[in-house]
This record gives C-alpha cells, structure tokens and sequence, in this order.
C-alpha cells in the first residue's frame, strides 16, 4: 500500500520519536513528543481534538477526543499497547466518520520495530 505525501511525512515524525524513546512508555508520553516532532517540522496540528456526536438534532459532548487532528485532513490515533486489536481500529474509523476525515493513522508505540506499529486507513 503507497502512503500519501502527509502521511509519510507523519510516520516520518512518528518514526524519529520511536528511535529517540523505544517502546515501553505511556501513550501520553508518545503524543507530547510526536506533537512537538510535528510541529518542528511544519505540520499544521491539533491536539486531543473535542469530537462530539451529533444525535438527531443535538450536539453531543461525549468526551472523545482525536489525539492529533493533521492539517485538518489527517486523524492520528495512537497507543502505547502490546498489540492492536479490533476495537482500537474501530475506535479510529469511527473518529474518522464523525470528524468527516477521510484518512486515519493507528500507531502503536509499544513494539520493537514502529513499522509493525502502522497502520493506515481511508474511507
């Protein structure tokens, strides 16, 4: 599967605060550092984004929130665990549905080699 330019750029940041750090830390800790990797180098973020649900005619606040929301185009969903399960990617594409983003990165910082850690996904 080919990346778009942004997303290799991202993975890029994602990939350079993976050899700084290794696996093994807290999911915040990751976010601080990929937000500070990003921005560095000139992409456009926002962090831990409010999404609310729409339901009928309200606007919910449920509490979700994007970790990293990329040039507005861009959902980076991340995790510090021992493996991605289902729910996780879920959790990604329903993100992605609400925030009307097409295109979401799942990284897990929680492996040996950050690209077992990817995975990209479009709607």
């Amino acid at each position: 599967m080919e990346f778009d330019q942004l997303s290799n750029r991202v993975i890029g940041c994602a990939i350079e605060v993976h050899r700084y750090l290794g696996p093994g830390l807290l999911e915040s800790t990751y976010e601080q550092c990929l937000a500070h990797e990003l921005t560095r180098n000139s992409i456009n973020i926002e962090l831990q984004l409010a999404l609310p649900v729409h339901y009928k005619d309200v606007r919910l606040d449920c509490g979700y929130r994007i970790d990293i929301l990329i040039e507005k185009q861009l959902i980076v969903e991340l995790k510090s665990v021992e493996e991605i399960r289902g729910i996780h990617e879920a959790q990604l594409l329903t993100y992605m549905k609400l925030a009307g983003v097409k295109t979401g990165l799942l990284i897990n910082f929680n492996v040996t080699k950050l690209k077992d850690g990817i995975k990209r996904f479009v709607l």
